[in-house]
């Protein structure tokens, strides 16, 4: 019963978003055509040096404009002339009035005009000639702009960070892993085979599905969630299925193989189904930060196992830390890329939420009730739903940055960033309920049982 309820919120769901992104296209549609300025013909042209303009965010350029051919009948009622920008919240003019003294001489212009970045993004800059009936009329030649992200030390200093503990991690997970349970799993291989398929079948369909929904008009983020569902499982996922009390094994298994099978399955899918997304030509695909990641993974794993091989008493005290720590790098991941993306949050809208909402939730649901069908335990269940629900979103955004230029790079990542943000909280919610039952259950047997340590003196 609870499959086809499922299926039925999910249809309705979708419905709501597609006829909701279709109001919102067609408000904005309809706005953008009403009180637009005219173009009208003028024999007046517009010379900006430079003729493009790359600039950081939060800085202020200098730039040349000159304006030529002005007759009388252009100035006639004194009409009002200035520099303006297309998009305000991205770059402004700062005190863009042209003197229309400076140009009843000989019909010329020349000045120099201060232009401050304020957000990532493109505009145009433009010369508006307004008349005291409101009549306007733009240049026909226009300044690109383009304001970009300046490299911060913050973010390598994150980056470096976060590989270093999650390496540290990794050798606590091997010195963790079960040998016995690992050569069971691998002679009955359901579990990793139901992982595999949710991870490269189910997630890349839902997030194809979802972008279209969410971002029908807005390729570049239909990209931002596409390119994070065809991504490997993250190595959150591992952190969380122990967290969480499931079978970190074949967690471990599962994110070995999405890891490894990430080299074929990735660009499958990109030159096929993303195709119809991504219609720049070809996607030069990462080989090097998969392998990267992957050699990440197994070498601290291996160190582990050299732990638990030769120094047991070692092995078990990275084992009795190892839930503390998982939690705590879990904090500080979540924490930390809150702090160095802070200006990514001017550009969440509610579809951005709900895609990174999402992609991850459906994913756990999806994961957790596939495996329940096949009869699996709930340690594995739970271990399935992790991995299926937990993407590496930091492949995703490699593969944004690296395949689109900027600030489209950095626009994308909005997407995988959201999902980052969204994905911890359902796994936060469900870890404190385990608590909270747990502290129920201990306070409930020592109401029953309140004299059981003084019986056994006795």
């Amino acid at each position: 019963m609870s499959c086809p309820l499922l299926s039925f919120v999910v249809f309705l769901a979708v419905v709501v978003f597609q006829f909701a992104s279709y109001c919102k296209a067609t408000l904005i549609d309809s706005s953008a055509t009403f009180g637009q300025p005219r173009d009208g013909s003028i024999d007046w042209t517009a010379k900006y040096d430079p003729a493009t303009l790359q600039m950081h965010m939060n800085t202020v350029s200098n730039i040349s404009l000159r304006l030529d051919g002005f007759t009388a009948e252009d100035l006639q009622d004194n009409p009002d002339i200035q520099l303006k920008s297309e998009r305000t919240h991205i770059a402004t003019v700062l005190q863009g009035i042209i003197p229309i003294v400076e140009i009843r001489d000989n019909g010329i212009f020349e000045g120099e005009f201060d232009i401050s970045g304020s957000f990532l993004g493109s505009t145009n800059l433009y010369v508006e000639l307004r008349r005291k009936d409101n009549q306007t009329v733009l240049s026909n030649e226009k300044l690109p702009i383009t304001v970009i992200r300046e490299e911060r030390v913050i973010d390598t200093v994150f980056t470096i960070s976060v590989a270093t503990l999650v390496s540290i991690l990794y050798i606590n997970f091997g010195a963790a892993m079960d040998i016995p349970t690992l050569k069971i799993i691998a002679r009955r291989p359901i579990g990793p085979i139901i992982g595999f398929l949710a991870q490269f079948l189910f997630m890349p369909l839902l997030s194809y599905g979802l972008g279209h929904v969410l971002f029908p008009n807005d390729y570049e983020l239909q990209l931002g969630l596409f390119f994070t569902g065809v991504s490997p499982a993250g190595g959150a996922s591992n952190i969380w299925t122990v967290v969480l009390g499931g079978n970190l094994n074949l967690s471990l298994a599962m994110t070995t193989i999405s890891t490894f099978a990430a080299f074929g399955m990735m660009p499958l899918w990109i030159f096929t189904l993303g195709k119809t997304i991504f219609d720049k030509g070809e996607l030069n695909v990462p080989y090097a930060n998969i392998a990267s990641f992957a050699v990440g993974l197994v070498v601290p794993l291996g160190i582990g196992l050299l732990i638990q091989r030769y120094s047991p008493r070692t092995a078990r005290i990275l084992v009795r830390i190892l839930k503390p720590m998982s939690a705590l790098l879990i904090l500080f991941i979540v924490i930390f890329a809150i702090i160095t993306n802070l200006y990514l949050f001017e550009l969440f809208s509610w579809q951005i939420i709900v895609a990174g909402l999402g992609l991850p939730w459906i994913g756990y649901i999806f994961g957790y009730i596939v495996s329940k069908v096949f009869r699996l335990p709930t340690t594995d269940a739970l271990a399935i739903s992790v991995e299926t629900g937990i993407q590496n979103t930091g492949i995703a955004i490699f593969l944004l940055r690296f395949s689109l230029p900027q600030p489209e790079a950095d626009l994308t990542t909005v997407v995988p960033v959201s999902n980052a943000i969204m994905t911890p909280f359902p796994l936060m919610a469900l870890y404190l309920a385990m608590k909270i039952r747990e502290s129920r259950s201990a306070h409930s047997r020592s109401r029953s049982f309140p004299d059981v340590p003084y019986a056994r003196m006795h």
